[in-house]
């Protein structure tokens, strides 16, 4: 008789993938960061634009604080604080969107 075993059956089985945490921690940081640092740009330019024209100064002001608040997500993405980057990245698009609301 050609009977399989318990242990045979269990050498066919293919062992799924490992789970791999290092490379979504790693993945959030770049994203974090990237983030980050595209925001602080476009708030920093929008700030420039805003300067020029003739808008309050509430609103470069805004944009230019929402771009610092980016930066500094983008610093602490790089740290590895992605919690803490995201809410920052969260708070600086809001206050940028408050200044676009004063225009």
């Amino acid at each position: 008789m050609s009977a399989r075993t318990d242990s045979d059956a269990q050498d066919d089985i293919d062992d799924p993938e490992e789970y791999d945490a290092y490379d979504d921690a790693r993945r959030a940081r770049w994203t974090a960061t990237g983030t980050g640092a595209l925001l602080a740009l476009a708030g920093v330019a929008a700030s420039l634009m805003r300067l020029t024209s003739a808008a309050p100064a509430l609103v470069p002001a805004a944009y230019g604080l929402g771009a610092a608040v980016c930066a500094l997500a983008a610093f602490l993405g790089s740290r590895g604080r992605t919690r803490r980057a995201l809410w920052l990245l969260i708070a600086g698009v809001m206050v940028m969107a408050l200044g676009d609301q004063a225009d």
